[in-house]
């Protein structure tokens, strides 16, 4: 028992350590937002499916069902529903959140855009529909509708990295915790992210799809740890990896391979790899005990610094992406 109270101790101090040396204070409790988009009660009422009830190929299947006038004349009275439904066809989708997602978005295409909270979107480079490799990256703390800037870098070098032929899907489609606080610590977030984040996948196969690289940065791999499971994948690669919710590869019960980089001079070294009370996430992936495959990141800076020109974790994710290394 005195080791377990040293433990939960030692979490809680690096916490204070860590939110204090990034310069970032700890906010109140995000509220992870939940269940289906906004104007879903209008889209019940007009007798459609509901969307909290449909699987991703359900859905891509009532579309097929309708004409090419019809999906379009759902897009316009239902742009909130429709831009979010994953199963939906992705040009469908950007034609809804082109309506919805306001000015700051003009011109790119918005696969998903849920104003509630701080704000959820997930804006793509390159073609999904017929991009032979696709990417997806999960960011971490302090991203959302109004901070997307890190997100869109990371995935924007992504994207240039393979020479534009991978489709590179930025997904801030969770709620992100603010700062380095107890929501950055326990789970809870994490979990409802990764809901979403499996829903996203299935989304993808639904409408064909390549089969994802997933690109998970500091809290996100713990999304991508919890999503593992069930999440349609053909990579997992975590980054300035707070820990994946498990002790090993195999607790992650994936076919994906697994794959793990942390710089030297990361401060997410500092965080304690523990799991204990609800408080932590369990063993390093970058610990070779854990078991994924190493991506070399001696080269890269910081804890934000592995999407960096140049460096070799981008040019080694460019190949896990474009299925280029083994």
């Amino acid at each position: 028992m005195r080791r377990y109270k040293r433990t939960l101790v030692a979490v809680a101090l690096t916490i204070t350590v860590v939110a204090g040396t990034a310069g970032w204070a700890s906010a109140g409790a995000q509220q992870a937002v939940t269940g289906g988009p906004v104007g879903v009660e209008a889209w019940r009422a007009a007798g459609l499916p509901d969307p909290e009830g449909m699987t991703a190929a359900r859905a891509a299947a009532f579309f097929a069902g309708l004409s090419p006038a019809r999906q379009r004349e759902l897009a316009a009275s239902h742009p909130s529903v429709v831009g979010n439904l994953d199963g939906a066809p992705l040009a469908l989708r950007y034609e809804a959140n082109a309506r919805t997602a306001g000015p700051r978005y003009a011109g790119q295409q918005v696969l998903a855009y849920d104003p509630r909270g701080r704000g959820q979107v997930a804006v793509v480079r390159g073609d999904l529909r017929t991009a032979a490799h696709v990417a997806v990256v999960v960011p971490g703390s302090d991203v959302d509708a109004g901070n997307l800037a890190p997100l869109t870098d990371m995935a924007g070098a992504l994207h240039r990295a393979t020479g534009g032929d991978t489709a590179v899907i930025a997904w801030a489609g969770y709620t992100t915790p603010v700062g380095v606080g107890l929501d950055a610590a326990t789970g809870d977030l994490a979990e409802a992210g990764a809901v979403r984040l499996t829903r996203l996948a299935d989304g993808l196969d639904a409408v064909g799809a390549a089969e994802p690289a997933v690109f998970c940065h500091s809290y996100g791999s713990v999304v991508c740890g919890l999503a593992a499971p069930g999440l349609k994948a053909k990579d997992l690669v975590v980054l300035g990896s707070p820990g994946m919710r498990a002790d090993n590869v195999s607790e992650l019960r994936t076919d994906a391979r697994v794959w793990a980089a942390k710089d030297p001079s990361d401060w997410i070294d500092k965080v304690p790899y523990v799991r204990f009370a609800g408080l932590g996430h369990g063993a390093d992936p970058a610990d070779p005990a854990f078991g994924a495959r190493r991506v070399p990141a001696e080269d890269a800076h910081g804890h934000g610094g592995y999407f960096a020109p140049g460096t070799r974790s981008l040019r080694t994710f460019a190949a896990i992406a474009q299925g280029d290394v083994s």
